[in-house]
């Protein structure tokens, strides 16, 4: 493979990861705990949207909320690792090809 043919792969495989990025930013995925008591909202590029928190979740006292809002962004991000891990590797999948 010759150089300026390199070169134009390397710019076509940017273009793809540019576009899977912007894919990413507008994919959302939802952490639940407690059983839908605390629902975070983030986007594969983890921007948190929003964190929903039902009112009887309140009255469990500062520390078990604060637990279960981390457990929902947990779950939150490790669907949004493997959206990006889906959507990486189906741009970068065919580098070994």
């Amino acid at each position: 493979m010759d150089m300026e043919a390199l070169m134009a792969q390397a710019q076509d495989l940017q273009t793809k990861i540019a576009a899977a990025q912007d894919s990413l930013a507008q994919m959302t995925v939802k952490g639940i705990a407690e059983n839908g008591g605390v629902v975070v909202s983030m986007t594969g590029k983890y921007d948190i949207l929003s964190v929903v928190i039902r009112p009887e979740i309140l009255s469990l006292g500062a520390d078990k909320v604060s637990q279960i809002i981390t457990d929902a962004y947990k779950d939150a991000k490790a669907k949004a690792d493997l959206l990006i891990e889906k959507t990486m590797s189906a741009v970068t999948g065919s580098l070994s090809e």
